[in-house]
């Protein structure tokens, strides 16, 4: 087969014979580049892992106009896992979380959690969110109980994570396509389900995907597509910045440009830029007079 890129990458394939269509993730600098932001513990660097990898690994077979997100809260140890990657395949991530963290870190057994995918554009208005039922413990079986319940078709999800990498692979079960062979197969989903168990985490880590990909289905007619390159990147700018300081409105600004000496500094927590807001920057972005600090002439 053709020698494809195997790191930041997506690809998206089709199982011809068996009527099973895929998507394949392969993170690496984008992942270490996340994973770094943070001295994050190793229970809560997998699941972020996973998280990252199934935010870009579900963007494969929809048409997407904007950004993808899947987020996880809850009143727990783990109070937050986000995750999103853009039309333009640019992924940011964090989570938070307290110690001491419950081992095994199991989605459902934190306290009052709930899991959301986002689709759409903010800045359009147009979005479409679903919920994740919360009754497994991993984000795997989470998100494949999600697409039996969304789309009534069976999909198998796995998901791997260590210092290097972040791996994902998504198959479903395509209704009524797939092209005759599959029509006339009634076994098919159970055979390319019985193949997938017998890929081994260490595997799906170090084998580049295209390669992975033959070794498992190539009597089921692979045919993958274009790849979709990703990196890490942040969606954060100076304009939306402005927009969330002019959601609080003014006794807050007022507030914070109090507290730090007449300027204001947001940090981005996924990017770590830094931007700052004076008083006239704050007077600009209010739209309305902000009452001038009076100069301090103490020698």
């Amino acid at each position: 087969m053709e020698n494809l890129p195997s790191d930041d990458v997506l690809h998206r394939f089709l199982l011809e014979r068996a009527g099973v269509r895929g998507a394949m993730v392969r993170l690496g600098p984008a992942w270490r580049e996340v994973a770094g932001r943070a001295d994050y513990p190793p229970a809560v660097h997998a699941v972020l892992g996973e998280v990252l990898a199934a935010s870009a690994l579900l963007t494969g077979n929809i048409k997407l106009d904007g950004a993808l997100s899947v987020e996880l809260k809850s009143s727990g140890a783990l109070r937050l896992l986000f995750a999103e990657c853009t039309d333009r395949g640019r992924l940011r991530g964090l989570a938070r979380w307290h110690e001491p963290l419950p081992a095994p870190l199991a989605l459902n057994a934190l306290p009052e959690a709930g899991m959301a995918i986002t689709i759409g554009n903010v800045e359009r208005g147009q979005r479409y969110q679903g919920l994740v039922d919360l009754q497994h413990a991993s984000v795997a079986a989470a998100l494949e109980n999600y697409f039996v319940q969304s789309e009534q078709l069976p999909a198998r999800i796995l998901l791997a994570v260590n210092d290097e990498h972040a791996v994902g692979l998504m198959l479903q079960k395509m209704p009524d396509e797939g092209g005759h062979h599959a029509a006339q197969d009634d076994d098919a989903w159970n055979r390319v389900v019985q193949l997938t168990a017998t890929l081994g985490v260490e595997e799906l880590l170090a084998t580049a995907p295209e390669q992975l990909l033959y070794r498992l289905y190539h009597e089921e007619s692979v045919r993958l597509f274009e790849p979709r390159p990703l990196a890490f990147g942040c969606s954060c700018s100076r304009e939306r910045v402005a927009g969330m300081l002019r959601s609080l409105g003014r006794d807050e600004v007022e507030a914070a440009l109090a507290a730090r000496g007449d300027e204001i500094e947001v940090v981005c927590e996924f990017c770590a830029q830094r931007y700052h807001f004076d008083r006239i920057d704050a007077e600009l972005l209010l739209g309305e007079s902000v009452t001038p600090a009076v100069p301090d002439t103490t020698q």
